[in-house]
């Protein structure tokens, strides 16, 4: 391949495929030719990269003709569907969705982990990581390979924006019909038809349901800490026993972790950890009331780590918080980073 690339950008025009678009454009992918393929609703309309309109096109089985590096941000079912086909016509793919993560022969990576992994594409796929894992991940990785983690405790505090776009619009639809009837702070339920996205209100609320429910009474996106933790960090013994919430915020996850070390950990060894970790700010004075807020890392690239304690609970145990706009970290500039490896 030549140093330009033909890079196509599946859910061009969905929440993470605009942040793709910003990513490649910001960190001056070398893009030789850009398509972006969408749904055939959105075909014909265009996208502006690099202040040039760009005509979005239809998504079909012969859309990656001449493609080098396709990034699938469109949904599990799109991305099983149509990335065998890119792979075919000779593009690698990097996909967003939870449809490659677990195969054994797709590498899912955080670049800053496990970049290696991508020496290895069997099946011309890499895989990005479920948003919060990704997340929580650049600040444990670092603490693991140090002290060497066992296990998990964790509660995520998850944005609307995770959802998609009409989530997104639907947290800003309720906000402003509360504001509009004049209600006071504790009249805050809305009518039921002003909920569609989630099954309860998100406006003034925090939902303990994020995905699907298993047998086991987890959420399949609380078990994807412990899984794809396991596969990032080469951990087959990791736990992770998480809580995931959907809070009313618009951009931006946090979490907050209590981990559980083999070694013996201090919070001044663990500050020097952390300090030194690639694509990590540490924000940790309490006393000046500096830590990690989801409001100052959306639209940031790093992720950011405070609030860090001894746990009280657990031997060799740290508690701290994490937070990190899952937009990008948690899907499209991580994704960017990928095909920057590749």
């Amino acid at each position: 391949m030549s140093h330009l690339k033909h890079v196509a950008v599946v859910g061009a025009t969905g929440a993470v495929g605009v942040e793709m678009l910003r990513c490649l454009e910001q960190r001056n992918f070398p893009v030789g030719q850009l398509t972006l393929l969408a749904s055939a609703r959105s075909a014909g309309k265009t996208m502006k990269f690099k202040g040039q309109d760009v005509v979005i096109k239809e998504l079909t089985a012969d859309s990656f003709t001449g493609v080098d590096i396709a990034l699938f941000s469109a949904g599990g079912g799109i991305s099983k569907e149509f990335a065998p086909h890119a792979v075919r016509a000779g593009a690698i793919v990097v996909d967003n969705s939870s449809a490659f993560r677990m195969d054994d022969e797709v590498p899912l990576v955080v670049p800053e982990i496990n970049a290696a992994d991508l020496k290895n594409l069997p099946k011309g796929i890499a895989a990005n990581p479920n948003c919060t894992t990704a997340i929580t991940l650049m600040a444990l990785y670092p603490l693991h390979k140090a002290f060497g983690v066992t296990r998990v405790f964790a509660s995520s505090y998850q944005a609307v924006s995770g959802t998609g776009a009409q989530a997104i619009e639907e947290l800003e639809k309720q906000t402003r019909e509360w504001a509009k009837s004049e209600r006071k702070w504790d009249d805050v339920r809305l009518a039921p038809e002003h909920v569609n996205v989630y099954p309860h209100q998100i406006a003034f609320n925090a939902l303990p349901h994020v995905d699907s429910f298993l047998d086991t009474g987890y959420t399949k996106e609380e078990m994807k800490m412990e899984n794809e933790g396991r596969k990032i960090m080469h951990h087959d013994k990791f736990r992770a026993s998480v809580t995931c919430v959907r809070v009313p915020v618009f951009r931006a996850h946090s979490v907050a972790v209590s981990a559980e070390f083999e070694k013996p950990i201090t919070v001044e060894a663990a500050r020097e950890v952390l300090r030194h970790a690639p694509g990590l700010d540490l924000i940790d004075d309490p006393t000046l009331k500096q830590y990690p807020l989801a409001l100052n890392v959306a639209g940031h690239d790093n992720c950011a780590v405070g609030r860090l304690r001894m746990d009280c609970a657990l031997d060799n145990g740290l508690a701290f918080w994490v937070a990190g706009d899952q937009l990008l970290k948690g899907a499209a500039l991580n994704a960017v980073q990928i095909a920057e490896c590749l």
